[in-house]
């Protein structure tokens, strides 16, 4: 059993967020945790409860990296999407090169894939993970990143939930496109069992994504099968969609990176699959319909 506490970064994310069950899984495997959080509050003090060591502590503040990493062996590295990434990334891995980490998790994304020196997106979130890749690669330490495809989380529950609920309808920007999104408990579980035993693991990259790949037509007959009821997929123009999202995201670097996942969804560069989830944790991801179920209430219009 290893004696080291894992290191967590995000551990106390919002709900659909990685690292809060990576926290919990690992807890629940007798391994011990040390969760990495902005700041106390009621998700963090049940992270504590269930056994975690906390630590509050920024990504980019070079002193609150060494606390955090110092006496860890094993590191999940994970940040949300915003315009300072690239710069924690670097803090993360210059503290867990000079403390001699055995094994760093990176959380990146599977359009990485696609990217090269000549060849990017229009997401400047995309961007950051790809040079984060290759400033990993350069750092010599002993990464493993993990490339997850889009998550059912944002685009089909987050996003989704206004029109299934009140009019029926999936409504996305999509076009034709083909897409396999994954659950993100489906990505902590992979994450899990990476950090419980990362030799195998170490300078690969993973791809990850749901258990098929299907147009948006197919995805609304899952969610008609999970709610017992009809659900339209309506490819709604991207220019009103895009207005709306850039007013209410948090940050100009957010919206821009969600609205060119959407148009690389209309380019069809989301048809990808693989079997990787199921290799690596011995069970299958779970379906549209499977995630939708469990989050049935959310697409129900409450009643008095």
């Amino acid at each position: 059993m290893h004696s080291h506490p894992i290191l967590v970064t995000g551990a106390a994310g919002r709900v659909g967020s990685i690292g809060p069950a990576v926290t919990e899984m690992l807890l629940r495997r007798g391994l011990k945790v040390r969760a990495m959080v902005r700041k106390e509050d009621e998700r963090s003090q049940r992270l504590k409860d269930l056994g975690a060591q906390i630590v509050v502590g920024d990504l980019l503040d070079l002193h609150a990296m060494h606390q955090a990493i110092e006496g860890c062996r094993r590191i999940y590295f994970a940040m949300s999407v915003g315009p300072t990434y690239l710069e924690a990334t670097a803090n993360a891995a210059a503290v867990a090169r000079h403390h001699e980490v055995e094994a760093f998790v990176n959380m990146s994304q599977m359009t990485v894939s696609q990217m090269s020196i000549t060849s990017t997106t229009p997401s400047p979130q995309h961007k950051h993970h790809w040079l984060a890749e290759q400033m990993l690669a350069w750092s010599g330490l002993p990464v493993v990143n993990l490339r997850p495809t889009a998550f059912m989380d944002v685009f089909f529950l987050r996003f989704a939930v206004p029109g299934v609920r009140n009019e029926d309808k999936l409504m996305l920007p999509f076009g034709p496109g083909k897409t396999s999104p994954i659950a993100a408990w489906d990505v902590a579980r992979v994450v899990t069992e990476i950090l419980a035993e990362p030799a195998p693991h170490i300078g690969r990259a993973y791809d990850l994504t749901g258990p098929r790949s299907e147009a948006l037509d197919e995805v609304a007959a899952q969610y008609s099968r999970a709610l017992g009821r009809e659900i339209k997929y309506v490819d709604v123009p991207p220019e009103p969609w895009e207005q709306k999202l850039a007013a209410g995201a948090s940050s100009p670097h957010l919206a821009a990176h969600l609205i060119a996942m959407a148009g690389l969804h209309r380019q069809n560069r989301y048809d990808r699959y693989t079997d990787l989830v199921e290799r690596l944790t011995g069970s299958p991801p779970m379906s549209v319909e499977e995630f939708v179920s469990r989050h049935a209430s959310d697409f129900c219009v409450a009643t008095p």
